[in-house]
């Protein structure tokens, strides 16, 4: 191993007094952030797009770049160049897959059409994939030209303002989702050595000006999302394994990169620069708890039972968070039952669509937020600004009550159209 040096020292010094100082598993105690959150729970039912160059191979986003042994490789769609899982065919896909900017325009896109259409599914905030952990932005960054605007990239447009343009014109709530970890930067991925795995390629100790160099490029370009678009009022943030010390765990420590290091980005600054122009901006730092991830979000699952805090499933449309040919649809009643077990058990649900290449929504995709959208057209009032009401579920009912406590809601999920209907309870008809 590399011996460490003294400048190498003094950096993993000062990186455990910050790991100290940010020991802060306390949930956030702003009161203007907790009326946001309580807010933002009113909302139940949200919009979560995955949509970037990976749309053109059909591959789920950017995990085929990605060098673990439980990534399988493949040509999904019709413009894949190779099938390989591991040693020069993986470093050939991932040359080949890094060249998909040049051929990205999607010709199709009209956000004013995805809004409406989540509109009319009764969805009332947004998040959207502005870079996932391939780092291609899908916005104008001064920061780096792998992006939507960038010189190679035939489509020249800056998506993430178009998108934010037209959901906010119909007054639903903005989130933008961004990943942390960024495998095109070369302060994150060097190039010079390879990729093992999704971590940081280098050894930060040893190279602390590299990894600083690499906060201020995340600083910048969160910064770019959070002062350039208007109002944001949710800073989705992804890839938990860059995370302080303080947050490590058993459970998380399989996930640590070279020598088992901490990846801090120093989430205190990140937020300050984030809050700038959007002070009760709502902000996910996704699994790594305290402060910053003022709810959380259970990936692809619903819990079994109450939790204790606020929380979002978010949940993928087909089987895949990216679009993929001939995905697999869940049906619009199983939709509706999520809907309603999730909203009884005090969570919202944020249901993910891949938009294809051109940027169409799949057909299977809008015909389910149609039906979706009828259905809350009938018995919204029993989701949205609800709470839950004990026994929350029970059998084949979900209960819920307004937010005032005054009306209470027993949902019944059947397994025919409508798929659920609601009745309100009177009296001692509440347990």
């Amino acid at each position: 191993m590399k011996k460490t040096t003294l400048l190498g020292l003094m950096f993993l010094m000062g990186m455990l007094g910050t790991a100290k100082a940010q020991h802060d598993s306390i949930p956030e105690s702003d009161p203007a952030i907790l009326q946001r959150i309580d807010e933002w729970q009113d909302l139940k039912f949200g919009f979560m797009m995955h949509w970037g160059i990976y749309a053109q191979w059909g591959v789920v986003e950017s995990w085929s770049i990605c060098n673990e042994p439980w990534i399988v490789r493949e040509k999904l769609g019709t413009k894949g160049p190779i099938r390989g899982t591991s040693g020069e065919d993986y470093y050939i896909y991932k040359h080949a897959y890094q060249s998909l900017n040049t051929t990205f325009n999607p010709t199709r896109f009209d956000p004013k059409a995805w809004a409406q259409m989540a509109k009319r599914a009764g969805m009332k905030y947004l998040v959207f994939t502005t870079k996932h952990h391939d780092g291609f932005a899908m916005f104008d960054t001064k920061y780096s030209s792998y992006s939507s605007m960038g010189r190679d990239c035939p489509a020249k447009r800056d998506f993430t303002r178009e998108v934010v343009d037209a959901f906010r014109g119909e007054n639903m709530w903005i989130g933008l989702y961004f990943s942390k970890p960024d495998w095109h930067c070369d302060d994150y991925w060097a190039h010079e050595w390879a990729t093992p795995d999704r971590n940081v390629n280098y050894n930060i100790i040893d190279h602390p000006d590299r990894w600083q160099r690499y906060k201020e490029f995340t600083y910048n370009q969160v910064r770019e999302l959070t002062h350039n678009y208007g109002r944001i009022d949710i800073l989705w943030l992804d890839g938990g394994w860059v995370r302080p010390a303080w947050s490590v765990n058993d459970e998380t420590r399989p996930w640590l990169g070279c020598s088992g290091q901490i990846q801090d980005i120093d989430m205190p600054r990140l937020a300050t620069i984030a809050r700038e122009t959007n002070p009760q901006m709502l902000i996910v730092d996704r699994s790594v708890g305290g402060r910053y991830e003022n709810y959380r979000t259970p990936e692809k699952e619903v819990p079994d039972s109450l939790l204790p805090y606020p929380w979002e499933t978010c949940m993928t449309m087909g089987d895949s968070w990216s679009y993929v040919p001939n995905d697999h649809y869940k049906s619009t009643k199983t939709l509706v039952h999520m809907l309603c077990d999730v909203v009884a058990k005090g969570g919202n649900l944020l249901l993910n669509v891949g938009p294809d290449a051109d940027g169409n929504l799949p057909a299977e995709a809008l015909q389910r937020m149609d039906e979706m959208g009828q259905w809350l057209d009938q018995y919204g009032y029993a989701i949205y600004s609800t709470r839950p009401l004990y026994p929350y579920c029970e059998g084949n009912i979900r209960y819920t009550q307004s937010k005032d406590g005054k009306h209470q809601y027993a949902i019944t999920l059947v397994e025919e159209p409508p798929y659920a209907i609601v009745r309100e309870l009177k009296g001692k008809q509440r347990k």
